[in-house]
């Protein structure tokens, strides 16, 4: 099982800034079950406004729906930990943002909340970049609340430098 300290945070943190600032990316984050944790490292980097413009924290389906437009169908449909609404919180986020690239992460952190078809761990991501197709995985994590949580950070983070490195992108 793999876990992350801070400072391997803090070094992943820096690698994403150096890669969104290589790529002239701005990064907004849409975080349902980190609760903000990976704003929390963006932001703890000095000068990181240049290159993050926000982060949102859509904890409930409600506010889903009211910050990043997410469908309730979707949401009834393929439930709020699924790629189908990582993928329309990605997506919303970029739309309610002045950046160019996001990061949606929703899942089932525990200790309750899972099912047999998406048990505790169960992680969804979406990373979207603008005029490109978005991207959404599935992740089952192992561990604690704070663990699997720490996982689908450290996940997001690899996600965000993978996309912004692999993906064209053109500014305005």
């Amino acid at each position: 099982m793999k876990t992350d300290s801070d400072a391997q945070l803090e070094n992943l943190i820096q690698h994403v800034a150096e890669t969104l600032l290589d790529h002239r990316h701005q990064l907004t984050t849409a975080e349902s079950c980190t609760g903000g944790w990976l704003a929390k490292c963006c932001t703890d980097l000095t000068g990181s406004s240049i290159w993050f413009d926000r982060g949102f924290v859509p904890y409930s389906n409600q506010a889903k729906q009211d910050l990043l437009s997410v469908s309730a169908t979707t949401i009834e449909k393929y439930g709020a930990v699924s790629k189908e609404t990582a993928i329309e919180m990605a997506e919303g986020a970029l739309k309610n943002s002045q950046a160019s690239i996001s990061v949606a992460i929703t899942g089932i952190a525990g200790p309750t909340g899972g099912t047999k078809i998406k048990p505790v761990g169960t992680v969804c991501f979406a990373f979207s970049i603008k005029n490109n197709p978005t991207i959404s995985a599935q992740y089952l994590f192992k561990g604690d609340r704070e663990m699997i949580r720490r996982q689908a950070v450290t996940t997001a983070l690899e996600g965000i430098v993978k996309n912004a490195r692999d993906t064209k992108h053109s500014m305005g």
